[in-house]
């Protein structure tokens, strides 16, 4: 592997056995790589769900993730997750009222739709609120 650096959005699906364990702590500690938690949803003794940015080595990042993989974790690309089928969608904004990041806007004055999906950290309030389904979820674990 190179020794450059690596810089990933990924998102963790916890079960609720071990939603209380310290995760993003060992990701640190043991395996010295930065973690920027850009959404969670942790409740205790309920699965739990997080989108985080991890940056460090390639090899460090590949032991974590085969780490967080045994102990019951699973790993899915944020790149992936989300998308938006420009078709379908039928322009009535209503996604983006609800988008945190601005990934989803309405452009004037042509009032069209657009999709950033860089700035998306897989929120998953557009997937409510479109009424005709023109955003959906692609779930690929990370190999």
């Amino acid at each position: 592997m190179t020794q450059g650096k690596v810089k990933e959005k990924i998102v963790l699906r916890y079960p609720a056995e071990i939603v209380e364990d310290p995760v993003i702590y060992s990701l640190v500690k043991k395996y010295d790589l930065k973690v920027n938690i850009l959404r969670a949803d942790i409740n205790p003794r309920k699965e739990g769900r997080m989108v985080i940015e991890v940056s460090g080595t390639p090899e460090k990042y590949a032991g974590a993730v085969e780490w967080l993989r045994n102990i019951g974790l699973h790993i899915y690309s944020l790149q992936q997750q989300i998308i938006w089928n420009e078709s379908r969608c039928t322009q009535c904004g209503a996604c983006s009222v609800f988008c945190p990041t601005g990934a989803l806007e309405i452009k004037r004055p042509e009032m069209k739709v657009t999709f950033n999906d860089s700035k998306c950290v897989a929120c998953e309030h557009c997937l409510k609120v479109c009424p005709v389904k023109a955003v959906d979820t692609i779930r690929e674990e990370v190999k």
